[in-house]
């Protein structure tokens, strides 16, 4: 097989069943960098597999490779579009989603597509666009379904229980969230997940309940703590950014209960855990946590971690 170069000469490339094993193992790698230590820490390494990815798409492709080969670099930019959004650069991040929107379409892959669009979701939603949130979520589900995915279903509806509220609509936030319960209750019988939703499970399916009841706020910090304890025992050192999410809300429910030992233990942990995490996302999320301790300032339990927390929120991503 040869591929022309940009300058007009060729370049003999022989692709074979164990190329595109070994790119979908590379990208396995990056995912779990990305997980332990957030998109700072591996968005070069992406581009270079992408760069990789994208000599071989160009190359004559064996018909029973081209939707393997298509998912791998959907599953490459889909990747790299969360590593975009994980440190700051939103428009970017959408930029590389409808790259992959479109590979992913090719492939055939409507788990991909519906991972996509729930990554697209998250982007809108860290953002406090509801209605976009909503949107690309919807649009996940109806793919999630013709996956026929369980799993891809199960966690566009958790994602759309914190959008609705976020929004403010508890009852359907309720609502929404107990579909994504009767979902997981199937776990056991799931298929083996795809690479690119493997992450949600036990610890994932808890930190979400956790996450819709604290954003509902009044009347539920006491179930959300229960939710984001349980998460945060879950997750271990290879998930060090969701670890450092979830104390983040841990500590802002216990502010929230007047629990200022609590708040103050366990928000210290997270500032700790989040400055080796290269993601701009856990600097977002405590400012909640911020605004609570600083109504306190001068009590001796909440002690110096505002200002930790105000230092750490300044300081440039590394």
């Amino acid at each position: 097989m040869v591929t022309m170069t940009g300058t007009g000469g060729s370049l003999p490339i022989s692709l074979e069943t164990a190329d595109i094993a070994d790119l979908e193992a590379a990208v396995g790698v990056l995912r779990a960098l990305d997980y332990r230590q957030g998109g700072g820490f591996c968005r070069d390494a992406v581009r270079v597999v992408k760069t990789a990815s994208l000599l071989l798409h160009w190359g004559t492709v064996p018909g029973r490779l081209r939707a393997r080969l298509h998912t791998v670099l959907a599953d490459v930019h889909n990747l790299l579009g969360w590593t975009e959004f994980d440190i700051g650069h939103p428009v970017p991040a959408r930029r590389r989603f409808e790259r992959a929107l479109g590979l992913a379409a090719e492939a055939g892959n409507d788990s991909l597509v519906a991972n996509i669009r729930y990554r697209l979701g998250r982007v809108h939603l860290h953002h406090h666009d509801v209605p976009g949130a909503l949107a690309e979520f919807a649009r996940g589900r109806a793919a999630a379904g013709r996956s026929d995915s369980p799993r891809a279903t199960a966690i566009l509806a958790a994602n759309e229980a914190w959008a609705f509220a976020m929004g403010g609509d508890e009852r359907t936030a309720l609502t929404r969230l107990a579909e994504a319960e009767t979902a997981f209750t199937e776990a056991g019988r799931w298929p083996d997940p795809r690479p690119w939703e493997a992450f949600f499970a036990e610890a994932d399916m808890a930190a979400m309940r956790g996450t819709v009841l604290t954003e509902l706020a009044a009347g539920h910090r006491g179930e959300a703590i229960a939710e984001l304890t349980a998460a945060a025992r879950r997750y271990g050192p290879d998930m060090a950014r969701s670890r450092s999410l979830t104390l983040i809300m841990l500590a802002q429910n216990h502010a929230g209960q007047g629990d200022l030992d609590a708040a103050a233990r366990i928000g210290g942990e997270a500032v700790d855990l989040a400055a080796t995490v290269g993601s701009v996302r856990p600097k977002d999320r405590l400012a909640p946590l911020e605004r609570l301790l600083l109504g306190h300032r001068g009590d001796p339990v909440v002690g110096t971690l505002p200002g930790r927390i105000a230092q750490y929120r300044s300081q440039p991503l590394n």
